[in-house]
């Protein structure tokens, strides 16, 4: 394959650096993945930007050269041409479930239930978590430093009047 450079950074740009159709990312993977034609160039595909998916090497194994034959053959997700969330689901033990039968076949074709992948998944919905978790803590914390102030400029007020009153009482009995 003869892509330049320039298309190749283009691709992973566009995908945030991260296999489109399983999610995994560079940085994961420990180092760039594959960029892959959608429609296969023997099946009729380009290297047009709207036909490079980039994907890591499971991924890329599991689709090969697939392409349907016919309009009515089963179709593989493009992640290039529909968000997600219009054939998966993400369930809370990790795995995918799909929501249409182009989601059914993507998951099937590309294996994407897979142990690894589930506990990918599962690390990073807990690495959700634990951030929102940091966020409200950080969020009482910035909370509790503001009440703590206010605390602090009433007590200094309470001291101020606790002055004026000892000196009204000190006038008043004289």
């Amino acid at each position: 394959m003869s892509i330049s450079r320039q298309v190749r950074d283009l691709v992973r740009r566009k995908a945030n650096f991260a296999c489109e159709f399983c999610g995994v990312t560079e940085t994961d993977a420990g180092g760039e993945l594959t960029i892959d034609h959608f429609q296969p160039k023997v099946k009729g595909g380009t290297d047009s930007l709207g036909n490079l998916i980039y994907c890591c090497n499971r991924c890329n194994l599991y689709k090969l050269d697939y392409f349907p034959a016919s309009a009515d053959g089963p179709v593989l997700w493009n992640p290039g041409q529909e968000p997600f969330s219009t054939h998966f689901i993400e369930l809370d033990d990790g795995r995918l479930h799909p929501l249409t039968p182009t989601g059914a076949f993507t998951i099937n074709r590309l294996r994407l239930n897979r142990q690894p992948l589930i506990a990918y998944r599962l690390r990073n919905q807990q690495r959700k978590e634990d951030n929102r978790l940091l966020a409200q803590y950080r969020e009482m914390l910035r909370l509790q430093r503001e009440l703590n102030n206010q605390l602090s400029a009433l007590a200094e007020q309470q001291q101020q009047l606790l002055e004026e009153q000892q000196l009204l009482l000190r006038l008043l009995l004289g």
